[in-house]
């Protein structure tokens, strides 16, 4: 069964008297353990097709599905969908392990079990240096990594990613795109937005966004069915 569909989407914005689509009939499916890029440049909509996706925010036309239901409505990082957006949004005063154990609490997991998903989640996305120190002190590798940190603790099975690569240092971005293709293949559904081309590459299928039209495979492309061979009689 697809894992996320969404169905001749459509975005726009009311800015004043005018009106700016945003996304315009955007198909896409995405399946369990795929990793899909989509590129754009800025204002194209690829961040607006994200929150849409993570069923942060509701389309004005169209469905979205995740696991045959509709996301809106419940924000980032529940629901099975972990939205990793280009800040972590806590607060200043809060350190990485307070981030990772807050919506755990939420969710009434009891505070030992929340510590040790902490650590391993931080473990897992290579950010556990990183578990004492405060959210601001954190350069721009390690928010993304404790970012994804924070979306793997409440074990989702979409992470959502905005330009996960931006701003990072060249040595780091093939450290992060190596971990997001590790989730993959682990079974974790992966769908990231970027303005660099370079983090194409790993992905499972790769489309653009421009002007709000999504071009590409918009669906897995499923390997051919080969008929059986009948064996010769003796």
């Amino acid at each position: 069964m697809t894992l996320l569909a969404l169905e001749h989407v459509g975005r726009r914005y009311r800015q004043g008297a005018h009106e700016r689509v945003v996304l315009r009939d955007v198909t896409l499916e995405l399946d369990a353990g795929e990793l899909v890029a989509v590129w754009g440049l800025r204002r194209s909509g690829r961040s607006t097709l994200l929150r849409v996706a993570a069923g942060i925010e509701a389309p004005d036309t169209g469905v979205v599905r995740f696991e045959g239901r509709n996301p809106a409505g419940g924000g980032a990082l529940v629901g099975g969908i972990g939205y990793c957006g280009r800040a972590l949004g806590g607060a200043e005063g809060r350190d990485v392990l307070d981030e990772l154990l807050l919506a755990q609490l939420a969710r009434g997991t009891v505070q030992s079990a929340a510590r040790s998903h902490a650590f391993s989640a931080l473990e897992r996305a290579g950010a556990e240096q990183c578990a004492e120190r405060m959210l601001r002190e954190l350069d721009t590798a390690e928010t993304v990594r404790v970012t994804i940190a924070r979306a793997l603790v409440l074990g989702p099975s979409l992470i959502v990613l905005d330009e996960p690569t931006a701003g990072v240092d060249l040595l780091e971005r093939d450290g992060i795109l190596s971990l997001l293709r590790s989730l993959a293949d682990e079974g974790i559904a992966v769908l990231i937005a970027t303005g660099e081309a370079t983090v194409l590459s790993g992905a499972d299928r790769a489309l653009s966004l421009a002007e709000g039209e999504l071009r590409g495979s918009s669906a897995p492309e499923l390997a051919p069915v080969l008929p059986l061979r009948r064996q010769a009689s003796a």
